[in-house]
């Protein structure tokens, strides 16, 4: 049958590929769910945490334990993989690794003063120093694959700078150390095969196997960018580190 010209046929299939165009999440709702799970997370490493210091309850330690074991170990996977996203995407790699440098630097202070109460803490730091340290790592593993043809060199090159990144994060007390970086690289490594970067993220995750329950969104990405809310989320690290520290003075003088 034929309407206007085109066949039932060619309906169909154009009706099909919309829905494909419109199936997945994209990346800013990836953002805003690793958001959210961060949020709940940092709210039991600070709040409850203070409140289960004050006076334990078991109620109280489950609830605990769901948020920031369970729903706060979504987000890092998430951003790990978004990274990598970003990396490969940016048109200007200096200026993404200087914003990632820029929000560690202005994120400390908060981040320091809602875990460790004081104002500078140099046993922890941030995981914006953490991702930078990633970025930096798979930075130069993209330039020995652009200079160097010979594989054993290229990969002993790839040894380097990893075991360079990994002690970085580990010697400045970077969050989640060593353990940050090396899943970045699997992420980085496997990013032309996409049903393997999800395969080997969850694997690289299993050291905190409710982590790895992210993949299982990622799974989902579409490949889109979404909304163009980039300064939003990197701000909303330190902003809302901030407004737990004063929230936690005002609750318990």
């Amino acid at each position: 049958m034929v309407y206007n010209g085109r066949s039932a046929k060619e309906d169909y299939i154009k009706m099909k590929a919309g829905v494909r165009k419109i199936n997945g999440i994209s990346g800013s709702t990836l953002k805003i769910i690793a958001l959210i799970s961060m949020l709940i997370d940092h709210i039991a490493a600070s709040l409850i945490m203070i409140q289960l210091g004050i006076h334990y309850s078991e109620p109280l330690y489950q609830t605990f334990v769901v948020m920031r074991h369970f729903i706060g170990r979504l987000a890092f996977p998430i951003y790990c993989f978004l990274l990598v996203e970003g990396f490969q995407k940016t048109g200007n790699r200096s200026k993404y690794a200087g914003r990632l440098f820029l929000f560690a630097l202005i994120s400390e202070v908060p981040f320091d003063l809602a875990f460790n109460r004081c104002a500078v803490y140099p046993e922890h730091q941030n995981v914006f120093f953490t991702l930078l340290a990633g970025v930096l790592v798979i930075w130069g593993m993209e330039e020995m694959e652009r200079r160097i043809s010979v594989l054993w060199l290229r990969w002993s090159g790839y040894v380097v700078i990893v075991a360079a990144g990994a002690f970085l994060a580990e010697a400045f007390a970077f969050d989640y150390g060593a353990k940050g970086i090396l899943p970045i690289v699997v992420l980085y490594l496997f990013r032309q095969n996409k049903v393997g970067q999800i395969a080997a993220g969850f694997v690289a995750f299993l050291w905190e196997y409710t982590a790895s329950a992210a993949f299982v969104l990622v799974a989902l990405y579409n490949g889109k960018r979404g909304m163009k809310l980039k300064y939003v989320f990197y701000a909303f690290y330190p902003v809302h580190l901030l407004i737990l520290y004063l929230l936690s003075l005002v609750l318990f003088k």
